[in-house]
């Protein structure tokens, strides 16, 4: 008699190998001379999900779309049984040797307990970890006491236009009692972690200018005030000395930090402050003092300039008075703020506080996604603690994370409750060379998705 568990140790051998295969297929989304590529691999998932016993897969792709999704179901547990969404994405960031790879970025590469390859740990580590999770499953005699839904994006580094498309279209497709988004990475490798809040965000450039053309500077300087001079003028008067964001109504709506959370994030701090000292290494931190490192980084909305540009930036000197400079302006965002309203908030200070003596122009990207705090103390989340600690062999800490992952907010949509499992590490240089991960993390990974489905099934978190 083999159980899931007793399954997924005795394969590890088969399961990293076939890993391997997904991560040789040059899955880039974003480049379109790799579509075939990534039409490939829909079609070897599809082919994995049918091989390993779901009981319908397909790959979908609408026209508004530009790769695929593939979903695969298995209804076996009966109609009165829950039903759990898993989703990850399969398409992954470009990558060349030349970026700085120590090894070709396509051909996995085993080095003292690291595989490395693009898309390693962002994001076919969760694919594979949670469709081995499932093959464990339907191949054991034991059988899962929840249906089980696999959706797997083609786009996610590209736009996401495909599933956000068939999500607003046939949401019942993807209807589920609990999703769960495998995304992401934990905080070390041997403490896991469980993203409770997510920040929401929203873009807009700030164009400024004065004269109608670039002039020289000793025949017009002094008469006019130079656009890189009132640009920079602007956005210092965006933030005050101690960090905070000067913006009118900025902060109306934003939730204060809870005794609860202050309690969960300070179980994270060690973790974040050694990587942040490893990772960022600025002379010292910076904003709001009266919060703390996790505090800034999760619980509190930002005001962040991103990119500068105005006038000559070439080699040797140009005595150029510009005649326009632009920057790019992001906010980071917390529960209950609203994207278009704090947008909104932003561009009536500026036109507020810009000088009369230069014209100013907004553009907007179309960048927009809502904050997102899940429960604690939910069915999902108590049922994923005790799979990490079950596969990890150590309770995880939980962190409001700054960062913003638009599909949580679908899922919101269509499942009653949402958990986020990430079984990648920060260190593992998503979206750059020599990505990586651990090989226990893939195993650990497999545990702890066969453990949650376990325990969602008893229903006994």
């Amino acid at each position: 008699m083999s159980n899931p568990y007793q399954y997924a140790k005795a394969n590890q051998g088969r399961f990293l190998d076939e890993y391997q295969e997904l991560l040789r297929i040059r899955t880039i989304s974003t480049q379109p001379q790799h579509a075939d590529d990534v039409a490939r691999a829909a079609e070897w998932l599809k082919a994995m999900m049918l091989r390993i016993g779901m009981h319908r897969a397909e790959v979908i792709l609408l026209p508004e779309g530009r790769c695929p999704l593939v979903l695969g179901e298995w209804d076996g547990a009966g109609e009165a049984a829950p039903t759990v969404l898993i989703y990850c994405h399969y398409d992954v960031q470009p990558a060349e040797v030349a970026d700085g790879w120590d090894s070709d970025p396509f051909e996995p590469t085993i080095r003292d307990g690291r595989l490395y390859c693009r898309g390693a740990v962002d994001s076919k580590l969760h694919v594979m970890s949670n469709l081995k999770a499932v093959e464990s499953w339907l191949a054991s005699d034991a059988k899962p006491k929840v249906n089980i839904k696999v959706v797997l994006e083609g786009e996610e580094e590209s736009g996401s236009e495909n599933i956000n498309a068939f999500i607003a279209a046939q949401p019942d497709r993807l209807t589920a009692d609990i999703a769960m988004i495998s995304d992401g990475a934990i905080l070390a490798p041997d403490q896991p972690s469980l993203t409770y809040g997510l920040r929401g965000i929203t873009a807009l450039e700030l164009h400024v200018q004065a004269p109608i053309s670039d002039l020289h500077s000793g025949h017009w300087g002094g008469s006019v005030h130079n656009p890189i001079q009132a640009l920079s003028e602007i956005l210092a008067q965006l933030h005050d000395e101690n960090g905070a964001v000067t913006v009118p109504g900025f902060y109306d709506d934003v939730v204060a930090v809870t005794a609860k959370d202050r309690a969960l994030l300070e179980q994270v701090e060690p973790y974040l402050q050694a990587e942040w000292d490893d990772v960022v290494s600025a002379p010292a931190l910076w904003g709001e003092a009266e919060y703390s490192l996790p505090e800034r980084l999760g619980a509190r909305p930002t005001l962040e300039i991103n990119g500068i540009h105005g006038g000559y930036t070439g080699d040797g000197m140009k005595t150029v008075l510009p005649a326009r400079a632009f920057a790019k302006i992001t906010c980071r965002l917390v529960p209950r703020q609203d994207p278009a309203r704090v947008l909104q908030c932003v561009v009536d200070h500026i036109e507020s506080i810009a000088p009369k003596t230069v014209n100013v122009d907004f553009k907007f990207g179309g960048m927009g996604a809502e904050a997102v705090l899940l429960d604690v103390d939910g069915l999902a989340m108590k049922s994923a603690a005790e799979a990490y600690t079950y596969a990890w062999g150590i309770e995880p800490v939980f962190e409001r994370a700054g960062g913003s992952v638009p599909i949580t907010f679908e899922c919101m949509k269509v499942a009653k409750e949402v958990v986020i499992m990430s079984y990648g590490l920060k260190s593992g240089r998503a979206h750059g060379p020599n990505e990586n991960i651990y090989l226990q993390n893939f195993y650990n990974g497999i545990q702890a998705t066969i453990k949650f489905i376990d325990v969602v099934g008893e229903g006994r978190s």
